[in-house]
């Protein structure tokens, strides 16, 4: 697995990603924020960094955003809501390249959006990363705890 994550299962498997755990990086004053040591070489060759949901930020590896581009592109443009969040999706996406150090330089707009200030969250979610202002990942985790706890299986049907 290339992302350094110590798992075996499908990632594994088929070559792809799977990003796992927390962790708590800081912006530095021009913006950059570096990734774990972990996640560097899947992150390497380039990635793109865009809107999320409860805004957070999404951080795809290169070869994950296209496979996201091609299912994208299967949306028939007549539906409404697709051509709302992808207008939304491709048009705050940046592509960027992490330096030797591993750090990227979030643009401006991403970081209003997200909230960001010094102090921030960065977590595994599968196949790509989530960037999170450090008080607003606490206040969601938080709210979603005892949601996490008494979930059933009508939230992920055949997974639990």
């Amino acid at each position: 697995m290339r992302s350094g994550a110590k798992v075996s299962g499908w990632g594994a498997r088929r070559g792809r990603p799977v990003f796992l755990g927390t962790h708590h990086p800081r912006l530095d004053d021009k913006g950059r924020l570096i990734f774990p040591a972990k996640f560097r070489p899947e992150l390497a060759p380039g990635l793109v960094i865009t809107k999320g949901q409860e805004h957070s930020l999404y951080v795809y590896p290169a070869e994950e955003f296209v496979r996201m581009t091609e299912r994208m592109r299967e949306v028939p443009s007549t539906d409404k809501a697709a051509r709302a969040y992808t207008r939304v999706f491709f048009a705050s996406a940046s592509d960027e390249t992490p330096d030797r150090q591993g750090r990227i330089t979030i643009p401006p707009p991403l970081r209003a959006y997200a909230g960001l200030t010094r102090d921030c969250v960065v977590i595994g979610q599968n196949t790509r990363l989530e960037i999170w202002d450090a008080a607003a990942w606490q206040a969601y985790e938080a709210e979603q705890e005892p949601i996490f706890s008494d979930v059933s299986e009508e939230v992920l049907p055949g997974l639990l």
